[in-house]
């Protein structure tokens, strides 16, 4: 195990779960094979987090620690939100010999917002990419010195995601489900500690966008499926978002059938209630 890596046996658990049977190349193909196999695999979503909290559970936030949140998606095939998933997907990487780090970034929903979100930034000598666990899209996105880099994969993408250089940093334009005409994600430092995940996944406790409906993000081979406020999500190569709604009994059966998480988990998640301002 590398630092701040997996125990062996987890790693190896997990990479033949991804499919990728042994450990990929510590190289652009091996990053893009092992972020593009997590994008149609590991979901985003707050499955575990919704039943932590109804329950009133004051121990860790489920997948805190990235050993936790393998052995949930191994048993469960669930994922996380973003501290969690990105945690994860950074011990992962260490795992099989890149040089990762903990990214710190920002999800423009209001103006002059502290950071918010967590990301993932792999090192290929001098070369950087981010591989976000929670945006998913789909293959590593060049950081250059300057100017405007495009995630690109085969053909036309629901999940194209565009990384530009704007009044001194770092921007990802992305399009999440409820707002599949894109959105923004300010990247604030390529390195912190795990205090910092730490720290701010716990803060979320109090409150957090995701701590009242359910929410869930996973990459098909043309399409982006998913859940969030109410209604099942299909974003598709032409940009537009089809959506219909999801009574109780449909959540679980997305969650089961098209996620792909385990009925015993599916059937604890509670229902979703209204979102309360932000304490602030």
């Amino acid at each position: 195990m590398t630092s701040e890596g997996l125990p062996r046996e987890l790693a190896e658990r997990v990479l033949q779960r991804l499919g990728l049977g042994s450990s990929p190349t510590v190289d652009l193909d091996g990053l893009t094979a092992l972020y593009g196999a997590w994008c149609r695999q590991v979901p985003f979503d707050n499955v575990r987090k919704l039943i932590h909290l109804n329950r009133k559970d004051s121990g860790p936030l489920p997948g805190d620690s990235a050993v936790d949140f393998f052995e949930a998606w191994l048993r469960y095939g669930s994922g996380g939100t973003c501290w969690a998933g990105n945690g994860a997907l950074y011990s992962l990487l260490r795992s099989v010999g890149f040089d990762a780090t903990r990214g710190l970034a920002t999800m423009l929903v209001a103006p002059d917002l502290p950071p918010n979100h967590g990301t993932v930034v792999a090192r290929l000598g001098a070369e950087r990419y981010i591989v976000d666990a929670s945006i998913l899209h789909g293959v590593p996105l060049p950081v250059a010195e300057r100017g405007a880099q495009r995630a690109v994969a085969a053909g036309n993408t629901p999940w194209d995601a565009r990384l530009n250089y704007r009044d001194g940093r770092w921007i990802i334009h992305w399009r999440p489900l409820h707002k599949p005409d894109g959105f923004d994600c300010r990247i604030d430092q390529f390195d912190v500690p795990a205090s910092t995940f730490h720290a701010l996944h716990e803060k979320s406790r109090a409150w957090g966008p995701f701590n009242y409906q359910l929410y869930a993000r996973l990459n098909r081979d043309d399409r982006v499926v998913g859940t969030a406020f109410g209604q099942r999500i299909d974003l598709g190569v032409t940009g537009i978002a089809l959506q219909r709604p999801l009574d109780d009994g449909g959540r679980v059966r997305f969650l089961i059938e098209e996620v792909g998480i385990d009925e015993e988990l599916a059937a604890q998640v509670p229902p979703d209630t209204p979102t309360p301002p932000p304490p602030r």
